[in-house]
């Protein structure tokens, strides 16, 4: 019986040490969280390898005998958050078994496609071009319901949980079957009432979310143009213009002239799409305006607009608004020279 005990405790004396190491020592020397990338599969000699390149320190001998005595032998591509003490059966097992930790992905309203694009892709494994060839595929598109014309006004902003590893079709999938979800009975059922397609309607509220600095003017927007639209109008809106030049920034004289289908100076009617990607109180808007006169607006100094029903009031109102700016620019201009 003293024999046995003492085998016992010899076994349990170099068991016990291992069982440690192997299921309660961490597997990493940062000392902090880290968080892994994986952009391929890997196997043993990889993992341990690119770890190394990441600057996450490893004790090379163990973490080689570690994997030895699970047995594992490959790793899966994908996002993985560990703590501190993550012993080496949580991070192998994990690995293995591809058990990811999802990323959040914030989509913004009223971005341009290109910030969409670089948004996004730069989040996930895929690249820019991907996820610009997804948005230009009409016969996946159209498996939503969505085509090249329109998508930009069907990717629903949001906060999204998505895998790391995504491709970009099912993030894109992703974002149009959240925007399916959002266009409610009662606003499908206004789309028949008004007698304006879907997309049309979101190519006027890409236009109000790019006006609208407050959410309490987009009605009232909406009703403006919704009023031109009648009279047969141009709409004039500078979101048009300044989805034509490509760029965000003050317009110019020139600007305004610039030939392109989108530009609503020269064409009339609606735009052949969305701008930006509407956020969902902006189709509401276009879809539920504020009954109105307004045919005219310009910016006002508190970030709003000032709306006029007739064309000389409204060159009144541009005027002060003009003044103001000038004004703004010399005060700019002294405080500049005053601190050279």
């Amino acid at each position: 019986m003293i024999a046995l005990g003492l085998g016992i405790a010899a076994v349990f004396a170099v068991a016990y040490p291992r069982w440690k190491r192997l299921y309660q020592k961490p597997a990493f020397t940062t000392g902090n969280a880290v968080e892994l990338y994986l952009d391929q599969d890997m196997n043993g000699e990889e993992l341990a390898e690119w770890l190394r390149s990441e600057d996450i320190g490893i004790r090379n001998d163990e973490f080689r005998w570690a994997q030895q005595r699970f047995r594992w032998s490959n790793y899966t591509a994908g996002h993985y958050r560990f703590d501190e003490e993550v012993s080496y059966n949580k991070l192998f097992s994990t690995l293995s078994n591809g058990l990811q930790d999802p990323i959040r992905l914030t989509l913004l309203p009223g971005q341009s496609k290109d910030q969409i694009i670089e948004s996004i892709s730069s989040s996930f494994r895929f690249d820019s071009t991907a996820l610009a060839q997804s948005l230009e595929d009409s016969s996946f598109l159209a498996k939503s319901q969505a085509d090249t014309q329109d998508v930009l006004g069907r990717l629903y902003p949001a906060t999204y949980q998505f895998y790391w590893t995504s491709s970009s079709k099912q993030v894109v999938e992703r974002l149009l079957t959240t925007f399916e979800k959002k266009i409610t009975p009662e606003m499908r059922s206004r789309l028949d009432e008004i007698d304006y397609s879907l997309q049309e309607i979101l190519t006027l509220a890409s236009i109000v979310e790019w006006e609208a600095k407050e959410d309490s003017e987009k009605s009232r927007i909406s009703g403006l143009y919704w009023n031109r639209l009648r009279k047969g109008m141009k709409l004039q809106a500078d979101p048009t213009v300044i989805y034509a030049l490509g760029e965000h920034r003050r317009l110019t004289y020139k600007d305004y002239k610039i030939e392109h289908p989108y530009n609503t100076y020269l064409h009339a009617c609606l735009p052949p799409g969305p701008v930006t990607n509407p956020s969902l109180s902006s189709i509401k808007a276009a879809l539920f305006p504020e009954d109105n006169d307004y045919l005219y607006m310009v910016a006002s100094p508190e970030g709003t607009h000032n709306f006029s029903t007739n064309y000389k009031e409204h060159q009144r109102k541009s005027a002060e608004w003009r003044r103001w700016i000038e004004k703004q620019y010399r005060i700019k201009r002294q405080r500049e020279n005053k601190e050279n």
